[in-house]
């Protein structure tokens, strides 16, 4: 079954309506035509099974048959915070997040990243990421889009680091540390976790001023074993190894 999203506004009490970028992809690239099936996304935890009863040459409309409940993120969710690399292995770290159940995907400038600050190479470039979430977000058919605000400074992201008891934030270390994630959170109550927060370094790593900033608020610094990861393999072990230990993969 092919899944669409559509913006809140576009879908009423039992019809949709397919316009703009959406009625491009779904009726254009897609070929969706008169009396074809398929579901909409973009009603909270709804999927609508919608069929095509009006197609015009820039709009159609299609009539709701059924609706089925989608389950939300279970907790604990998932806060990913990545020093922003290469645009094209950004864009893959944002597609396999989405797949993932990531609930929020932060960008950040840091000393080590490949953009170090705001420049005219990213301009234009949150539109695009949206986009990607919302293409990988029908490909998985989770009930809401992963949150993905625009790239900030590292510090300003520790400050709103939520520090609640219902919190972990960890963040990958080359160097050495203790323990892994697994022994982390077997020594922490899984089951009251609310959030979790993971920051992943560039290939440069982090700074050592920054990973005293990373302990100085509470985050604890853990392993990925003895090889150098990219970045975009560690925030998939990362997200990955998370889920398992907590339970998120049922």
């Amino acid at each position: 079954m092919r899944r669409y999203w559509l913006e809140p506004q576009d879908i009423k009490e039992d019809f949709v309506v397919i316009q703009g970028e959406s009625f491009h992809h779904i009726c254009g690239v897609c070929r969706q035509g008169m009396k074809d099936r398929f579901e909409i996304l973009g009603q909270g935890d709804v999927a609508l099974l919608v069929e095509i009863v009006e197609l015009k040459k820039r709009e159609a409309k299609a009539t709701v048959l059924s609706k089925r409940e989608i389950s939300s993120l279970a907790l604990p969710h998932i806060s990913l915070a990545i020093s922003l690399p290469k645009l094209q292995t950004f864009e893959t770290i944002l597609e396999k997040s989405v797949e993932l159940g990531v609930s929020t995907l932060l960008p950040f400038f840091s000393e080590h990243s490949y953009f170090r600050k705001p420049n005219d190479a990213l301009n234009g470039k949150q539109k695009r990421w949206e986009k990607i979430v919302k293409m990988a977000t029908q490909q998985c058919g989770r009930s809401e889009l992963m949150a993905t605000p625009e790239p900030i400074k590292l510090e300003e992201i520790i400050k709103g680091f939520n520090q609640s008891d219902a919190a972990m934030g960890l963040f990958a270390f080359e160097g050495h540390c203790e323990r892994n994630v697994k022994q982390v959170l077997t020594s922490s109550n899984n089951k009251a976790l609310k959030n979790v927060w993971l920051f992943v370094g560039s290939e440069g790593g982090f700074s050592k001023q920054e990973v005293e900033v990373f302990k100085a608020s509470g985050l604890e610094p853990i392993t990925l074993g003895e090889q150098v990861l990219r970045v975009e393999t560690a925030c998939l072990a990362l997200v990955s190894i998370i889920k398992y230990e907590c339970n998120l993969m049922q």
